[in-house]
């Protein structure tokens, strides 16, 4: 009976699903449903006034030999802070019995999706009533990800796992590259400044008849290709919308990568993030072509999560007298910061001088080591995990489980700008960070993959 089941198997393509690999995967939408606060951009002052596009909250489940399960959530969402990735993981956890480590929670960063939780509370200026919206989608928007998350366990099934990478090219890097410069440097074909990461990872699932039933795929771009009052995902969406009518039944999910200092270049209308979209999806279409001539890797073995927080030191703490000075003295993003810091000391706290950073990472099988980092992550840390640990063999995701703020690397952060220093205002976080905080990333993703 084992020996007509593996030649099935084989007939259908499915290699790992005789090694005891399971898959499922399911979607649900998230749009608000009434005019609310958007998240992304400081200049905005009003709600949203209307829908371009749904958002989406995706999962998938993945379950290796020895049972060993990890779940991939995708939120089509600028970010989510510490208290709501908490809030969603005690959940998965005391209904599905999912640990800590077996969740990350990855968020595209469009620009164009609500507030959520605290995240970037710093720069918005809302009327109480505004904020009880926040919390009523909040309580929401965790409800719906646990229900994802169980009717996606409720679809395993014995499932072939490949992995690739392809690559895409409209990402820049935004701090050494002017944005009115890139069409005229495109055109005449000269070599764009500063470093970036074009690669595409993909990890398709495959079922026992050979359909593809969700793909997983990630890019190291800002989602800020529109800046207008309407709910779109944006690039992230159009791919992902392409990759359901090239696959119906599919279901996609985007990772956001270590994006931070990329934009995508030229922007600002809805055709680009369109354009961007299939771009993007061709790119992932171009590596599951090559399931065929078995260029992608099926993939095997036993999945293993891990996951810690590691304290992330701030350069200093302003004192009491400082956050008042700054009351008079600051721009709108450090007097709207100075005032929560204020309020949170009237209440007898005490401001931390470090910050609990999620580092995570899975090792899926025999294929890659998949690795999950919190915050706005640059381009930098892709590009040295990946030399460290083998670039056919890292897959570096950025926006993930917590964002808390701008993750610049030693070099950025010396460099200074926004994401090395001023981003922090609309944080909230108390100044930019410490000059290690490169090292004790790096190290601690080095600990977890030996």
């Amino acid at each position: 009976m084992k020996t007509w089941l593996s030649l099935v198997l084989v007939l259908y393509g499915v290699g790992s699903a005789e090694a005891g690999w399971l898959g499922g995967a399911a979607e649900e939408k998230i749009t608000p449903k009434e005019p609310m606060w958007m998240s992304g951009y400081g200049s905005r002052t009003a709600p949203a006034d209307g829908k371009a596009d749904d958002l989406y909250a995706r999962a998938l489940v993945l379950e290796g030999d020895e049972k060993s399960r990890v779940v991939l959530i995708t939120l089509d969402l600028v970010g989510i802070d510490r208290a709501t990735s908490q809030a969603i993981c005690k959940k998965l956890e005391e209904k599905h019995g999912l640990k800590r480590e077996q969740i990350a929670i990855n968020c595209s960063h469009t620009h164009c999706g609500p507030v959520v939780g605290t995240n970037l509370g710093a720069m918005y200026e809302m009327s109480p009533a505004q904020w009880k919206q926040v919390e009523r989608y909040t309580a929401d928007l965790q409800k719906k990800v646990v229900d994802v998350v169980g009717e996606a366990i409720g679809k395993l099934q014995p499932v072939e796992v490949r992995w690739g990478q392809g690559r895409c090219n409209f990402a820049v890097n935004r701090r050494e590259n002017k944005e009115a410069d890139v069409p005229k440097m495109r055109e005449e074909q000269q070599p764009l400044k500063g470093p970036s990461d074009h690669s595409v990872p993909v990890l398709a699932v495959y079922d026992a008849k050979g359909n593809l039933i969700s793909v997983a795929f990630g890019y190291a771009c800002h989602a800020t290709t529109l800046g207008f009052q309407q709910w779109s995902a944006d690039y992230c969406g159009f791919a992902c919308l392409e990759m359901t009518r090239r696959h119906p039944g599919v279901v996609p999910l985007f990772w956001a990568g270590c994006g931070a200092d990329q934009n995508p270049i030229p922007r600002r209308t809805y055709g680009l993030a369109e354009t961007y979209g299939r771009r993007l999806a061709e790119a992932v279409h171009a590596v599951l072509r090559t399931r065929g001539e078995g260029e992608t890797k099926v993939l095997s073995g036993k999945i293993t999560p891990q996951y810690a927080e590691i304290d992330l030191k701030f350069a200093n703490v302003p004192t009491k007298q400082e956050w008042e000075a700054q009351l008079s003295k600051g721009n709108k993003y450090e007097q709207g910061r100075a005032k929560q810091m204020l309020a949170r000391l009237a209440a007898g706290e005490t401001i931390a001088d470090r910050y609990p950073y999620p580092v995570q990472t899975w090792q899926l099988g025999d294929g890659p080591l998949w690795v999950v980092l919190g915050g706005e992550v640059v381009v930098d840390y892709a590009l040295r995990l990946k030399q460290s640990h083998g670039p056919d063999r890292t897959w570096v995701a950025g926006y993930s489980n917590d964002v808390m703020a701008y993750i610049p690397s030693r070099r950025v952060l010396a460099e200074g700008g926004y994401e090395g220093a001023t981003s922090m205002t609309i944080y909230g976080l108390p100044s930019p960070w410490h000059p290690m905080l490169e090292e004790a990333i790096v190290e601690e993703v080095a600990r977890q993959g030996k």
